[in-house]
């Protein structure tokens, strides 16, 4: 069995990386996303096990000193991370896993899993941004501010990432992330052991 591969999109706040994440997981097959544990609080409609698992400070700094997690990073007060153990099980079994992370975790990822593929959203501008910051209705003006800054250096590192789609139009940046993904599938390397079955069906040679 072919192993499956790791992919990580990320994005400044606002940019669309859930929506994008969401509807890749529901439009392709053998893709799932990985669900992060957090010390945020739950927001409205929000499903513990589902969208996040919510855990406690303490219980966060317990996994994290197990070494439990992949990657982890605090962001804006609150800590996200991810499982190892969850990702290493789902792509031994072949399962494509979809990370939505933030820039140091990415890295990080990189790091350990230099065969994962980096996918960075980019906003197609800085007013952009701040409109879609603003309709969605969550943060106060001030908070906004910040996060344009932090969007700044966050553009500056997804520079260093190895695919890049500026999110304009939801559909078309979603068939860019499908081709990127399909790509990869189809790497030698994501398909040796099916490709070596084919191989030895010729014999050795003559």
């Amino acid at each position: 069995m072919s192993r499956g591969n790791l992919i990580v999109i990320s994005a400044p706040s606002g940019t669309g990386k859930t929506t994008v994440c969401r509807e890749l997981v529901k439009r392709m097959e053998g893709l799932v996303l990985s669900t992060s544990y957090t010390t945020r609080p739950k927001k409205e409609g929000e499903r513990d096990g589902i969208d996040y698992f919510f855990v406690s400070p303490e219980r966060f700094d317990e996994m994290a000193s197990k070494g439990e997690f992949l990657e982890w990073a605090e962001i804006y007060g609150w800590k996200y991370g991810t499982s190892r153990k969850v990702v290493e099980e789902k792509i031994s079994r072949g399962v494509d896993v979809l990370l939505e992370i933030d820039v140091q975790g990415g890295r990080i990822v990189k790091e350990k899993f230099p065969d994962a593929v980096l996918i960075a959203l980019f906003p197609p501008g800085r007013e952009t941004l701040i409109q879609r910051l603003l309709k969605r209705g969550r943060d106060r003006s001030d908070e906004i501010e910040k996060r344009v800054a932090v969007a700044r250096r966050e553009l500056e590192v997804l520079l260093e990432y190895d695919y890049y789609i500026i999110n304009e139009n939801l559909d078309e940046t979603i068939s860019k992330a499908i081709l990127i993904i399909e790509a990869q599938r189809q790497r030698v390397a994501c398909r040796r052991e099916e490709l070596e079955k084919i191989v030895s069906q010729f014999g050795g040679d003559k």
